[in-house]
């Protein structure tokens, strides 16, 4: 029973059959069932009606007058049997008239209607028959063949069996059909599971023209498989980059600890070395650190510890803490907003965002330039965090690679940094539903934090 219910296409073809005579009996039921009621409902009717009329002609002119009536339908001949069948009996059951030598033994002496198997001429007929009983013992009976209707039932009962034969088949072809296109695509399916399980991550399924469901998961299949593939060849980017990066400082502090242990120097020379070496591990953990608050905010379990914060503040206090740096540095860094604007967010998070971008925008802005922090809103609801610079700025071609992680473009290869930081940023605005974009400042770059509430 367990297999029957199981999906498969075996069972989805048989189900679509299992439908279709389901379907087919639901029709005939009702219309076989009205059938048989309308035809036994004329019958009766038709029956009752002539039925009073002769009892009317009785009442009127007695027996004998009902009697030339009855002989005169029928001729005193039996072909009329096909059609009506009449018999007119005194008190004592004999014949007075009609098409029926006698009265039949299979009549039952009670008044009504009932259905009977009667011999009439040597030939048996099934007939609905009325008997009623006239005033002074009189007995009247009329009836209808039935079997002059058995032909159009018997019609009827070929018709749906040919036709339950014409959906089977039908059923059947059509789940053949349908099996065959499911397991067609299961097969392409299982070809492209195959072959990204042997390394070839740009296999794709085949594109179905039209617009159908099949489509549509295919399409969301493909694009999962091209986030796959972006994601493989990011985490072969990043291990590439994370082995160059690591590589300098551990290098260095090698060296350092190399050079230490063979020269063993004055003391003061000695602490300098150590204080260098501690910088080279300092560098190391900043990778580590960056890349471990990366994988926590592309995880998504931050999401669960949003609390409503105020943007205007968390931008204010940024601009605030790198003053002393804007200062000695000579660049003149400025805040400016449109008033308080509370977005449910991580707090900590975006002042780590806004930091980096100011921290970025100090690092390359000009002698005496300048540096200005924005938050606004705009009327799509969206709240704005925008730090300009005027420094060399960002090409065009560069701006997209920017924001992946270990880049480092021509002009920031002589500055500090690992090439985490507008990654960590784009990671924070996703996070929060929005983006990063990066775009010209004339001069200098202007990197736009843009958040939903």
């Amino acid at each position: 029973m367990s297999k029957l219910l199981r999906f498969s296409a075996l069972n989805l073809a048989l189900g679509y059959v299992a439908v279709s005579l389901v379907a087919l009996a639901l029709f005939a039921t009702p219309l076989w069932y009205a059938w048989r009621n309308t035809i036994e409902q004329s019958r009766t009717e038709v029956l009752q009606a002539e039925a009073q009329n002769m009892m009317d002609l009785f009442a009127k002119h007695g027996a004998a007058a009902l009697v030339a009536a009855i002989e005169t339908r029928v001729g005193g001949q039996l072909e009329d049997v096909e059609n009506t069948i009449i018999l007119f009996a005194d008190p004592t059951w004999a014949k007075r008239a009609g098409n029926l030598p006698a009265w039949p033994r299979e009549v039952s002496a009670s008044t009504g209607t009932q259905v009977a198997s009667i011999d009439v001429g040597g030939r048996v007929v099934r007939a609905v028959l009325l008997h009623q009983t006239l005033p002074g013992g009189y007995h009247l009976l009329l009836g209808r063949d039935v079997s002059r209707f058995e032909k159009l039932e018997t019609l009827f009962l070929y018709g749906l069996v040919g036709a339950a034969s014409i959906v089977l088949l039908l059923g059947v072809a059509g789940g053949a059909l349908i099996r065959r296109t499911i397991l067609s695509k299961v097969h392409d399916i299982n070809q492209t599971a195959c072959a990204i399980m042997q390394g070839n991550l740009t296999h794709r399924l085949p594109a179905y023209g039209g617009e159908n469901e099949l489509n549509t998961l295919v399409e969301t299949e493909n694009r999962m498989l091209d986030q796959i593939e972006h994601l493989f060849e990011g985490i072969r980017n990043v291990s590439n980059a994370i082995a160059h990066d690591l590589r300098t400082p551990l290098a260095e502090l090698r060296y350092r600890l190399e050079e230490l242990s063979v020269t063993r120097p004055r003391l003061e020379q000695t602490f300098a070395e150590i204080e260098g070496a501690i910088a080279d591990v300092d560098r190391v953990i900043a990778i580590f650190n960056a890349l471990l608050r990366l994988a926590e905010i592309d995880s998504g379990t931050r999401r669960s510890g949003f609390i409503e914060v105020d943007a205007t503040t968390v931008a204010g206090e940024a601009a605030e803490f790198y003053q002393p740096v804007a200062e000695l540095k000579g660049v003149a860094l400025s805040f400016a907003s449109s008033g308080p604007l509370t977005l449910a967010g991580d707090p900590l998070l975006l002042a780590q965002a806004v930091g980096n971008l100011i921290d970025n925008a100090l690092k390359y802005a000009q002698e005496h330039g300048r540096v200005t922090v924005e938050a606004s809103s705009r009327p799509d609801g969206a709240i704005v965090i925008a730090v300009s610079d005027d420094g060399p700025g960002i090409p065009d071609e560069e701006k997209p690679k920017v924001l992946e992680r270990f880049y480092r473009g021509d002009a920031s290869r002589s500055t500090p940094g690992v090439g985490l930081g507008l990654s960590l940023v784009a990671a924070v605005a996703k996070q929060h539903g929005g983006v990063l974009e990066l775009t010209d400042n004339h001069p200098g770059l202007r990197a736009t934090l843009i958040l939903f509430s």
